[in-house]
């Protein structure tokens, strides 16, 4: 006879759901619970199908990270903290790539019979939220949100860490400041941009339209974009960067150029991954918890594929200035 889930909630004298969610290890279940249903399941010998869990339930237990941008270091460096947030709560993670957010995405997303989609590459023209919604689709906005369809999300404010920036340029004497902001469509270009300026404004400082570049949040930008602006009659004595891979593009134009970084001009970036801190880096950067704020979108997924009537929950992380050697007075001073 085959042993089933409501064998061992008998035993363990809870509910066959108590069972599911003990066996996979849910926060929700007590330490004392789990070991007690564990020690029926081990007596009866059962081995929990995934298959019967997922007829049993109406779940897969399966949610997708949707990456339009694969090439982008950032990327990699959240697959892992979700993944093992999403495995500590019953769930796996299971990535989806295109080259482009667009409703057929849905339809795909649908037909891999996913519980929930993390969304971590949304434009402020994206179809997908919508798509989603209308499917009755959970999914959280990871970095990026769109005014579209509210859900919940996981984002950074950029002020703090920008204001401080500004203080520290106006402190070493830069007044010709230069920018490569992201794509205007993504809402992390759109507030970067907005709050750097803003605390340039206070300190009687701005960034001219000479002086400023727009692109897409990847190497290329940032190497082409410091070719420009390198390459002005008068150009800027330091160039601030929509994130990190941005700035190790214009890491590598100053180099082809035979300057040296930061004594013929200085490059900050945002968001200090890994390689900002290498040695051969030193990359003056904006800082916030990344892996914190990837860990919290996976929990605010399974949340929402568990309770979807909650209220939406908005996780804003904040942001600090990490000084590094690419940072330095302009040379004229």
């Amino acid at each position: 006879m085959v042993v089933t889930s409501h064998d061992v909630a008998r035993l363990a004298g809870v509910s066959q759901p108590t069972v599911s969610r003990a066996l996979r290890d849910s926060p929700k279940v007590s330490a004392e619970t789990k070991q007690r249903v564990r020690r029926a399941a081990d007596v009866l010998g059962y081995v929990p199908s995934e298959t019967g869990r997922a007829l049993s339930s109406g779940r897969t237990w399966r949610v997708g990270l949707l990456v339009t941008d694969l090439d982008n270091q950032f990327y990699s460096h959240v697959i892992s903290p979700m993944h093992h947030e999403l495995e500590a709560l019953g769930y796996q993670l299971v990535l989806q790539t295109e080259s482009s957010d667009s409703g057929r995405v849905a339809e795909r997303l649908i037909a891999n019979s996913l519980d929930g989609v993390l969304l971590a590459t949304t434009t402020s023209t994206s179809v997908l939220p919508i798509r989603l919604r209308d499917r009755g689709i959970p999914f959280v906005y990871f970095n990026r949100t769109t005014d579209a369809v509210e859900a919940d999300s996981a984002t950074v404010d950029p002020r703090a860490g920008l204001t401080e920036l500004a203080e520290e340029i106006v402190t070493l004497g830069h007044r010709r400041i230069g920018a490569i902001f992201g794509p205007s469509n993504t809402s992390t270009a759109e507030a970067r941009e907005r709050a750097l300026r803003s605390a340039l404004d206070r300190h009687g400082l701005a960034i001219p339209d000479e002086l400023s570049v727009r692109g897409p949040f990847d190497f290329d930008t940032g190497y082409q974009g410091t070719q420009q602006l390198l390459g002005l009659t008068t150009p800027p004595t330091v160039i601030i960067c929509g994130n990190d891979v941005v700035a190790l593009g214009a890491l590598n134009a100053a180099r082809e150029r035979s300057l040296d970084v930061p004594g013929d001009v200085s490059v900050v970036g945002f968001d200090d991954l890994p390689q900002a801190a290498w040695a051969l880096v030193q990359l003056t950067t904006v800082n916030y918890d990344l892996q914190a704020m990837a860990r919290k979108a996976a929990s605010l997924l399974v949340a929402r594929i568990e309770e979807p009537d909650d209220p939406w929950q908005h996780e804003v992380f904040p942001s600090v200035l990490v000084r590094r050697a690419s940072l330095a007075p302009p040379a004229a001073v």
